[in-house]
């Protein structure tokens, strides 16, 4: 088998497949994954991108001894992305020491098949007497779904069905004909095979008045069992300044611009929020000084406005940071906490060993004093930091003394110079959610196994507990959403700015014309699933013409023009007009178009050969002008071997009835010009279908994403349009004039291309 055959084999698509052919020493590593994992005879495309990524981490054969265990658990479609980081963490951490199975899939999110059917069990015996009763009309089969959710909320989805199938049946038996007769009565169609896409799992999230937990089950590395909850009076007292609504947070960090993934995390937590008649938050996380700027804090308020969310309040993270430091203060004087003098380095070594620092069991005292020092800027940077006194034996990397404060002599752009130490996410974020009496803490999945270390801290300082829950972030498809990378293309300008049309930022895609309404259909359509699939482009494309087709006026522009004279166009014939429509619906509004004895058609609408599956025009063939006259060319002109103009007559009764329909632009009126635009078409920004794959991403960006015509030429009516005007350029597809634009040349940008609907 070639090695092409055996990469596609896997799913890869195949540019990314031929990048890896070129590059032997991630190709050595990949064959021996998939050896190893016994796929080479073909697999799962998401198994495929898992090895894939397995291989490109180990690309220098430095691999942890248990990675077969994973690669095993990859190959049984047991483990998905976001638990593959944690499992790859896992077997680093246990190095050569034999690992436990129950721990590992515990670690890693993994839930065995017996306690999936021990959950249905439960759930099956809860609703045992109304599914007697009613039989398979009694539920929806995603309100099942949904409670055993509840108890298991990390259970594979196709475990779940499977069971609920198996003992739903063993229950009832065959579904009878009453049954489809009740739930078609009752519109209640319910799929054989109902995607995880199509459930709703915030029908299983916990109401405010019932929030207690436990929200996590984890067993120490002493043999106890973590299970924090909330008290009846902890609870109580988060009613009372709540009122019992539901409450979320949107909570950007102001260091890039918002993007598409933004765009569905404002969805989620919005979203839910509005749906129960909540409040949500829109919550700036500025931990970090050095990375952030009133820019990228300006850029999130903006784009949280267009795509119509109105938070409940803004909040600043550092609006938090005197109760943050107390709340340090009284972790330290609790034992939880102490001032380490470890380097970057070292703290990763002794992690990956599971050493405790040598300043771990320093007094709590000398702790203090020296947080009060690093507070009062008399520590340099770099000589200490405040870490939470976890569980330094954990097999989960988020309980091995996480860092809650670090020094910074860095100016914050909200409070300037008033602090040097900063809260880091790990420390700050939850605190803050419970200051704020957040109900349901949403993140991407990537933040699962911060569960535990989210959980942990509010349990130390006794803390209101929020709900968490992580749903699946998303990837698009040629494209990256991960800040960093977009800041790297911005600053090596590789692309023009935050918000080049390429580019995924919401301010990009607002430049390229796409509306708000597109972006939060196209957010909806993709649910609340913990799916982390890779979407695709045509999918974000397809909302947009949705959109678009409803708003943007018709209208036409050649953008390679080719002359044509029409020979039997009389000069009494001068006035003629002829009317074209700006909608295709039949109550359309109308605009008038001068029909002149000079036209331009599209340099691609004419061969010189022609063929029977051709429908524009050639010498003696015939295609009708959109909104006009059938046309006929019957000679051409050549200088220099390039064809520059068409002859051609008319038939001004329409007799002829051609195949092929093309757009066209009149000649100017006497004593005025063509009006020229410029045309930006925007192609792929990376050139394979999912870069994060590639070991080098850099090498796998498109540098001719981006085309620029100059001299297009337009109809006169689009003289006076405005910056944001978006139209349908018919056989073209649909523009937004740019900002670009000036008195002397209009710039458009294409926005999405069309399926057209005429022939040429």
């Amino acid at each position: 088998m070639s090695a092409l055959k055996l990469l596609t084999g896997i799913g890869l698509e195949e540019t990314t497949a031929r990048s890896a052919l070129e590059n032997p020493t991630l190709l050595s590593a990949l064959i021996a994954i998939i050896q190893e994992a016994g796929v080479d005879s073909g697999c799962d495309k998401h198994i495929g991108k898992l090895l894939y990524t397995v291989a490109a981490r180990y690309i220098n054969g430095d691999r942890p001894q248990h990675l077969s265990t994973v690669l095993s658990y990859i190959a049984s479609g047991k483990m998905r992305s976001h638990q593959l980081e944690a499992a790859l963490e896992y077997i680093t951490a246990a190095r050569r020491k034999s690992i436990n199975l129950t721990k590992f899939e515990k670690a890693c999110g993994i839930v065995p098949v017996e306690d999936v059917k021990a959950a249905v069990d439960t759930v099956i015996n809860r609703n045992k007497e109304k599914l007697l009763a009613e039989r398979y009309a009694a539920f929806k089969m995603s309100s099942l779904v949904a409670q055993v959710r509840e108890l298991q909320p990390h259970a594979d989805h196709r475990d779940v069905k499977a069971a609920l199938d198996g003992q739903l049946y063993e229950l009832l038996g065959e579904k009878t004909g009453d049954a489809h007769k009740s739930r078609k009565a009752n519109k209640a169609r319910v799929p054989e095979q109902l995607p995880e896409e199509d459930l709703d799992p915030f029908s299983s999230f916990p109401s405010p008045l019932d929030n207690t937990g436990p929200h996590v089950d984890v067993e120490l590395s002493d043999g106890t069992v973590f299970r924090p909850s909330n008290s009846r009076e902890k609870l109580e007292k988060h009613l009372s300044a709540t009122g019992g609504a539901v409450v979320t947070r949107f909570p950007p960090e102001p260091n890039g611009y918002s993007h598409l993934g933004h765009g569905k995390a404002m969805g989620m937590n919005f979203g839910f929020a509005c749906g129960a008649n909540g409040k949500c938050y829109l919550r700036l996380d500025d931990t970090n000084p050095e990375g952030e700027s009133d820019e990228f804090t300006a850029n999130i308020q903006d784009m949280v406005q267009w795509l119509g969310w109105k938070p409940f309040k803004v909040t600043y993270c550092s609006d938090y940071f005197e109760e943050l430091y107390e709340k340090a203060v009284e972790l330290i004087k609790r034992g939880y906490a102490y001032v380490d003098h470890q380097t970057p380095a070292e703290v990763k070594e002794y992690r990956e060993k599971l050493l405790e620092s040598p300043w771990r069991n320093r007094p709590i005292d000398e702790s203090l004093e020296l947080f009060e020092k690093m507070r009062a800027g008399a520590v340099p940077e770099g000589q200490a930091t405040l870490r939470m006194k976890q569980d330094m034996k954990s097999n989960n990397g988020n309980m091995l003394d996480l860092v809650a404060y670090r020094i910074k002599f860095a100016s914050h752009p909200r409070t300037k110079d008033k602090w040097c130490i900063y809260p880091t996410y790990d420390y700050s974020h939850c605190i803050v959610d419970s200051l704020e009496n957040i109900t349901h803490s949403l993140c991407t999945l990537e933040f699962e196994t911060r569960r535990v270390s989210y959980y942990w801290l509010l349990d130390k300082l006794d803390m209101y507990l929020p709900y968490v829950w992580e749903y699946g972030r998303l990837n698009v498809s040629n494209n990256l959403l991960s800040k960093r990378k977009l800041k790297y293309l911005v600053d090596k300008q590789m692309v023009d700015g935050w918000d080049d049309p390429r580019l995924l930022t919401l301010a990009g895609l607002r430049r390229r014309g796409v509306p708000p309404n597109a972006i939060n259909n196209f957010c909806r359509a993709l649910g609340r699933t913990r799916s982390d699939n890779l979407i695709s482009t045509d999918l974000v494309d397809h909302f947009v013409r949705e959109e678009l087709n409803k708003t943007a006026p018709r209208t036409m522009v050649v953008f390679q023009p080719l002359k044509v004279t029409i020979i039997n166009f009389e000069g009494h014939e001068q006035d003629q007009v002829v009317e074209a429509k700006r909608f295709p619906d039949a109550n359309s509004p109308t605009y008038k178009i001068p029909f002149t004895k000079t036209i331009y058609i599209e340099r691609t609408d004419f061969r010189e050969h022609d063929s029977k599956d051709y429908y524009g025009l050639s010498k003696g063939k015939s295609v009708l002008l959109r909104y006009a006259f059938p046309i006929t060319c019957v000679d051409y002109i050549c200088v220099d071997g390039e064809v520059v103009e068409l002859l051609a007559t008319y038939d001004p009764l329409k007799a002829i009835k051609p195949k092929g329909v093309i757009h066209w632009v009149p000649e100017a009126a006497p004593g005025t010009k063509e009006l020229t635009v410029e045309v930006r078409l925007f192609g792929k920004l990376f050139k394979s279908e999912d870069p994060r794959l590639h070991s080098n991403w850099l090498e796998d960006f498109n540098p001719q994403s981006k085309e620029v015509i100059n001299d297009a030429v337009a109809l006169h009516c689009l003289k006076d349009v405005k910056c944001g005007d978006c139209f349908q350029f018919e056989r073209k597809g649909y523009f937004v004039v740019d900002r670009d634009s000036s008195s002397r040349k209009t710039v458009f940008n294409r926005i999405v291309a069309l399926k057209s609907s005429f022939r040429g």
